[in-house]
C-alpha cells in the first residue's frame, strides 16, 4: 500500500494542473550526476546497482530453498529428512539476509554521492539567487524562496534513489518473479502474479492522479503559511509597535487551518487508495493460494511449494508497495525539482557582458550622462541626469523625498541599468565591467545598516574577511566604536542578533561605518550615515567619516543640509532632474530650492523652541 504521507515533499509555488514531464527532471538528474566526477564516484554508483539487483535475484530465489527442505520434511521421513531440512533452512534464511541486507549496504555507499549532488545543487541555486537583481528580490517573498531551495534539494535524493535502485530494479524483480512463477509451477500462477500487478497499477496510477489535486493544495496552503510566518518573525518591532500580536496570529491560524483542510482532504484520499491497494493486493495473494491448494491436492505441489508461492508474492507486494508511493512522490518531486530549476532559470536583470574586464578606479571619478531610469510602476525615476563627482572631492545630492537621489546611488551600483545614458568611472562604462570588481571599490554606509545575525567581529570583518585583529581595532577606532566593544561582557564575540537589533541605532550605524572603513574603497558612499547619531555622537563619527573620506571621491545622499555644508559640490534633484548644482555658499545665495530646503531647516528647531 502507498505510504509515507507524513513526509512533506511539495512544490514551493502553486503548479499547473498537469506534472512537468518527468523526462525533464531526469535530465536535470543526469546533468547532475554527471558533473559528479572521480573514480570513487562512478565505483560507488556501480557497487551500489550491483547489490540492488542481487538483492532482487536473492529475494526471489530464496523461497525456493525453503520449499524444498519443507516438501523433505514431510515427504515421509520425517526424522531422517530433519538435518537437511535445517541445512536449507538455515540457507533460506542467509540468502533472505542477504537481500535484506544488500539495499542497506547499497544505501551507505550511495549516501556520500547523494549528499554531494545535493550540495552541488543547493549551492549553485543558492549562488544564482543572490546573482539575480533586485527586481527579483523584492518580488519575492525569502520564506517562499527558500522553501522552493529546501524542497528542490530534498527531491534530488528521493529521486536519485528511486529512479536508480527501485524502480528499475522492482520491475526487474517483477518480472524475474513471474518467470519463477511460470517455470517451477506453471503460468497459471505467473497470470496471477502478472495480472495482480497491472490491476494494482491501474488503480493506483488513476487514484493517485486524482489525489495529487488534494495534496498542490496542501502544498500551496503550506508555502503560504511558511511566507507569513518568515514575513511576521522578520518584521517583528512593526508587529509589536502598533500591538498587532493577534491580528498576526489570526491570519497565521487561517493560513494553518487552509493547510489542515487540504491535509484532511489528501489524507482521506490516501485511506481510500490504501484500502483499494489492500483489497487487490488481498485477493491476487488469496488466488495464489487458492491455485497452489488446488495443484497440492491433485498432487503436482508440495506444501512447501504453497510457502514458497506465498513468499514470492509477498515479495512482489513489498515492490508493489514502493512502486505506488514512487509513482506519486516523483511526480510530486519532479514539481519541487521543476520550481528550483525555474529558479535557475531566471535570469537577472543585470547581468555581466561577455567580455566584461574588471574596473580599474585608479582616481574614483564618477560620470553620469544623461541618465535615465523609471523604477517598475513608477512615472518618475531620473530624467536627462547629468553630472560628475571629480576624483578625490566630495559631491552631495539632495532634494525632496522622491527626487531620485536613491536612484542615483542604485544605478551606480549597478543594481539596476539605465534606460538611456551611461554611468562611468574614470571612463569605464559601468555596463563593460564586471558587477564584482565594481562593488569592490565602492563602499557604502547605508541610512539604516542590517547586520548578520552573528558576532560583531564577522559583521566588520565582512568589508574585508581577511583583516587582522589590529585592522578591526583601527576601523572601530575610526567609527568611535572600539571603547563600546571593549566594554562589553563577550567583546569582539559579542552577537548583535537578528539584523543587529540587540545594538541601537546608533551602534549598528557605527558598526556599518568601521565595516566600509576596514574595505577601504576607491569610491566613498554615504546614504544619510550618521541619521540615527545623537548630536554628540554624529560630531565625533562625522570627524571620522571626514578623515575617511579625505582624499578620495565621496558620494553623500543628505536630508540633514547641515552635514553636507563643507561638500565640494552639491546637486539638488527634484522629480528625477538636476535643477541646481554649486557649493553651499552659490546655492544659498542663488536663494532657489537649495536655499529653500536651508531655511526650513534652519527654522525647525527655533519652531519646536515656540512650541
Amino acid at each position: 500500500m502507498a505510504r509515507g504521507e507524513g513526509r512533506t515533499v511539495s512544490k514551493a509555488e502553486p503548479a499547473a494542473d498537469v506534472a512537468p514531464p518527468l523526462t525533464r527532471t531526469v535530465s536535470h538528474l543526469l546533468k547532475l550526476i554527471g558533473g559528479l566526477s572521480g573514480n570513487g564516484v562512478r565505483l560507488r554508483l556501480a557497487a551500489a546497482l550491483v547489490l540492488t539487483l542481487v538483492a532482487k535475484v536473492l529475494a526471489v530465489v530464496s523461497p525456493l530453498v525453503l520449499a524444498d527442505g519443507i516438501n523433505a520434511l514431510s515427504a515421509g521421513d520425517a526424522a531422517g529428512a530433519l538435518p537437511m531440512f535445517l541445512g536449507l533452512a538455515g540457507f533460506w534464511a542467509a540468502l533472505r539476509f542477504a537481500s535484506t541486507a544488500g539495499p542497506q549496504v547499497r544505501d551507505a555507499l550511495f549516501q556520500p554521492v547523494s549528499e554531494e549532488a545535493q550540495r552541488r545543487a543547493g549551492t549553485r541555486v543558492f549562488t544564482h539567487v543572490h546573482s539575480l537583481s533586485v527586481r527579483f528580490h523584492q518580488s519575492k517573498r525569502t520564506g517562499a524562496v527558500y522553501r522552493t531551495i529546501e524542497r528542490g534539494i530534498r527531491a534530488i535524493d528521493f529521486l536519485l534513489r528511486f529512479l536508480a535502485f527501485n524502480i528499475a530494479p522492482t520491475i526487474i524483480e517483477l518480472l524475474l518473479a513471474a518467470a519463477v512463477l511460470g517455470f517451477t509451477y506453471g503460468w497459471m500462477f505467473s497470470a496471477i502474479a502478472a495480472g495482480t500487478v497491472v490491476i494494482y497499477a491501474w488503480a493506483t496510477f488513476g487514484v493517485t492522479e486524482w489525489r495529487l489535486k488534494h495534496r498542490r493544495e496542501m502544498n500551496e496552503a503550506d508555502t503560504e503559511a511558511a511566507g507569513r510566518a518568515v514575513d511576521s518573525l522578520l518584521n517583528f518591532e512593526t508587529v509589536k509597535s502598533f500591538a498587532a500580536e493577534q491580528r498576526e496570529s489570526e491570519r497565521y491560524d487561517r493560513a494553518l487551518s487552509s493547510y489542515a483542510n487540504a491535509a484532511v482532504k489528501a489524507y482521506t484520499s490516501l485511506v481510500m487508495l490504501n484500502i483499494a491497494q489492500g483489497f487487490i493486493m488481498t485477493v491476487g495473494l488469496l488466488a495464489m493460494v487458492v491455485g497452489a491448494g488446488w495443484l497440492v491436492a491433485r498432487g503436482p505441489m508440495g506444501p512447501g511449494d504453497i510457502t514458497a508461492v506465498i513468499l514470492i508474492m509477498t515479495n512482489i507486494y513489498a515492490p508493489l508497495n514502493i512502486l505506488g508511493f514512487a509513482y506519486r512522490e516523483i511526480k510530486q518531486t519532479s514539481i519541487d525539482m521543476e520550481k528550483m530549476f525555474a529558479l535557475l532559470d531566471e535570469a537577472p536583470d543585470v547581468a555581466d557582458a561577455p567580455n566584461a574586464a574588471a574596473l580599474n578606479a585608479k582616481r574614483g571619478e564618477v560620470v553620469f550622462d544623461r541618465v535615465s531610469f523609471a523604477h517598475e510602476g513608477r512615472d518618475v525615476g531620473l530624467d536627462e541626469v547629468s553630472f560628475t563627482a571629480p576624483a578625490g572631492k566630495t559631491t552631495a545630492i539632495v532634494g525632496p523625498s522622491g527626487a531620485g537621489k536613491s536612484t542615483v546611488l542604485k544605478l551606480l551600483y549597478r543594481f539596476y541599468d539605465p534606460s538611456s545614458g551611461a554611468v562611468r568611472i574614470d571612463g569605464q562604462n559601468l555596463r563593460d565591467v564586471t558587477q564584482a570588481s565594481l562593488r569592490g571599490a565602492l563602499g557604502l554606509v547605508p541610512q539604516d545598516v542590517v547586520l548578520f545575525n552573528d558576532t560583531i567581529r564577522y559583521n566588520i570583518a565582512y568589508g574585508k574577511p581577511d583583516a587582522t585583529q589590529a585592522d578591526l581595532e583601527e576601523a572601530a577606532r575610526s567609527a568611535q566604536l572600539l571603547d563600546f566593544i571593549e566594554s562589553l561582557p563577550q567583546g569582539w564575540d559579542t552577537r548583535v542578533g537578528e539584523r543587529g537589533l540587540k545594538l541601537s541605532g546608533g551602534e549598528k550605524q557605527r558598526v556599518g561605518i568601521a565595516r566600509v572603513v576596514l574595505k577601504n574603497p576607491a569610491i566613498l558612499i554615504l546614504d544619510e550615515a550618521t541619521s540615527s547619531l545623537d548630536s554628540g555622537t554624529e560630531a565625533d563619527v562625522q570627524a571620522a567619516l571626514e578623515a575617511a573620506s579625505r582624499g578620495r571621491t565621496t558620494l553623500v545622499v543628505a536630508h540633514r543640509l547641515s552635514t553636507i555644508a563643507d561638500a565640494d559640490q552639491i546637486l539638488v534633484l527634484d522629480a528625477g532632474r538636476v535643477v541646481e548644482r554649486g557649493t553651499h555658499a552659490a546655492l544659498i545665495a542663488r536663494d532657489g530650492l537649495y536655499a529653500s530646503l536651508w531655511k526650513r531647516q534652519a527654522e525647525a528647531p527655533e519652531t519646536v523652541a515656540a512650541e
